[in-house]
């Protein structure tokens, strides 16, 4: 598709498109805290099944950190998502 009927797509129908950005946003953001969540889970049933109990409170710091940065910005996305489909609402 050209550029050009993009544009002309968009100015048909303005809510349209901002709402499926909205929904880009927010499948985005569900996917990456969902996996972030399935990463921790994964990391948590290794750990018990190597029997290192003592680790597990203290945790890696680097991976500690990783997740805390997907989490944040997978909420960003969702939040960024919420915003454009209450902006979608306004055109």
């Amino acid at each position: 598709m050209s550029l050009q009927m993009l544009w002309s797509l968009f100015l048909a129908h303005p809510s349209g498109a901002v709402n499926s950005l909205a929904l880009f946003f927010a499948l985005a953001g569900a996917w990456l805290c969902l996996m972030t969540r399935l990463r921790e889970q994964r990391g948590l049933a290794r750990v018990l099944a190597q029997g290192e109990l003592e680790t597990l409170d203290d945790g890696d710091e680097r991976t500690l950190r990783i997740n805390r940065f997907f989490y944040r910005f997978g909420a960003t996305c969702l939040g960024a998502a919420l915003l454009l489909s209450w902006f979608s609402t306004r055109l």
